[in-house]
């Protein structure tokens, strides 16, 4: 296959017809604004959890509870979640998904009592579940192998801002209205993008706008997957033979590690300023959102070097293993903010390790496409996310533990270092080769 020059994307039209049209980008972008919404909403209780304690006289096991529930419900919905958006389709799917976790955000402002908000944060687990799986699902529609790096890091990087957005604006609200105000708001934000998402998408060959010079770049795909064997017109591999082959596991075991940590970030974080670096509310807003948009540069980094390596003619498998292993290792400097004598030093160890999960994150979110027909990348994708988010839902409950019979949270994070280094493990050896699985 020929690329074109680095970071340039080649216009297929022959002279004196139409350059290419870029639907395929604003797609690409309205997704990485359902992520974004996402991780606003996701994140809204970890920022709110200090001031939540002192209205439901919380204890730290309550609070690991409900940080962790989220996880579990989000897990245990995944592959369910795949399999319907393999059978109806993103379109429909993506839009319900977003509707549905709105839904019980916004009622999380409305709780009073610790039941009601556990049963509401496994709510929303339940209707996040479909996130990821349907934005993968709609990159492979809409890109060839060469864009799907940068693709799925643009869609990625909203998780990012999302996540970094989160805490300056989730403590605006509180500041301003109390925390229930920041949920209702959250959930509103969902309910407006599952209306236009529903309204606006359609498959390339119906989308308003798309051009013959854009369809000619997006129909790439089917030759490739026919140069690789693999078949656009498959019926959807069973579970059963998913759970057989290695590279499977590789890829569950590998991100199970990846979440283990990413985790920390989204629930722990905040309280690890608070509480043991003595951060304020206005500090908190403010430094607490440096790791998370080092994690968009990070995730930005991620998409240009996987196809800019491809571009210069290494195999998909070479590219693929090295950002895995490496993204991986790189993550692991969080086991050193344990010892960090400075916040700022704590501070920028953490930035340079979630910037490091981000760039990984966008080959993990690549993996499925790369190696299963079409019809099965959502039910793959979930899959792999089914088991990373077991790690998810371990996470606040074993940080939890180790930080109230410690006190301290130097042991959780140098642990945190020792898992994600486990996952580079996995995903070096585990994988074999990054190719086409049967």
């Amino acid at each position: 296959m020929t690329h074109g020059k680095p970071g340039r994307e080649p216009d297929p039209a022959p002279r004196g017809r139409s350059r290419a049209t870029r639907i395929r980008w604003a797609v690409a972008v309205f997704c990485a604004v359902g992520l974004a919404i996402n991780y606003i909403d996701r994140s809204a209780v970890s920022v709110s959890l200090p001031f939540m304690t002192e209205d439901f006289h919380l204890t730290p096991t309550e609070k690991g509870l409900i940080l962790s529930a989220f996880s579990w419900s989000y897990a245990l919905m995944q592959i369910p979640a795949g399999r319907l958006i393999d059978r109806f389709g993103e379109r429909v799917m993506f839009g319900a998904s977003v509707l549905v976790w709105s839904l019980f955000t916004g009622a999380t402002g409305v709780v009073n009592s610790f039941g009601a908000l556990l049963g509401l944060r496994l709510g929303l687990g339940v209707g996040e579940a479909g996130a990821y799986p349907a934005a993968a699902k709609t990159v492979s529609h809409w890109f060839p192998l060469r864009l799907r790096s940068r693709a799925t890091s643009v869609y990625d990087s909203g998780a990012r801002i999302g996540s970094a957005a989160a805490t300056p604006l989730i403590a605006l609200i509180i500041g301003l209205w109390g925390w229930r105000a920041a949920f209702l708001f959250a959930g509103a934000l969902g309910v407006l993008w599952a209306i236009g998402w529903w309204a606006w998408y359609r498959r390339p060959e119906v989308m308003s706008g798309v051009n013959e010079a854009e369809l000619a770049i997006i129909h790439e795909s089917h030759k490739e997957q026919a140069a690789t064997n693999l078949d656009p017109t498959a019926k959807p591999m069973r579970l059963v033979e998913l759970f057989r082959r290695r590279t499977v596991w590789g890829m569950m075991l590998g991100f199970f590690c990846l979440n283990f940590m990413i985790t920390f970030f989204l629930t722990w974080f905040p309280s690890y300023l608070v509480e043991e670096r003595g951060f304020d509310l206005l500090k908190l807003g403010v430094f607490g959102m440096i790791p998370p948009l080092a994690a968009i540069l990070g995730s930005w980094i991620g998409g240009f070097v996987g196809d800019y390596l491809l571009a210069r003619g290494w195999s998909l498998n070479r590219v693929r293993k090295t950002c895995l292993v490496g993204g991986m290792l790189v993550c692991s400097v969080i086991a050193l903010a344990a010892v960090a004598p400075q916040a700022w030093q704590a501070l920028t160890l953490m930035s340079i390790s979630y910037a490091a999960s981000a760039f990984t994150i966008v080959t993990i979110w690549c993996l499925p496409a790369d190696v299963v027909d079409s019809s099965t990348v959502a039910s793959l994708g979930a899959t792999q996310n089914f088991f990373s988010n077991i790690g998810s839902a371990l996470s606040p409950i074993v940080i939890g533990a180790l930080y109230g019979a410690t006190g301290s949270f130097e042991f959780p994070l140098v642990l945190t270092g020792v898992v994600v280094v486990a996952g580079a493990l996995c995903f070096g050896l585990l994988i074999k080769r990054v190719e086409p699985i049967r």
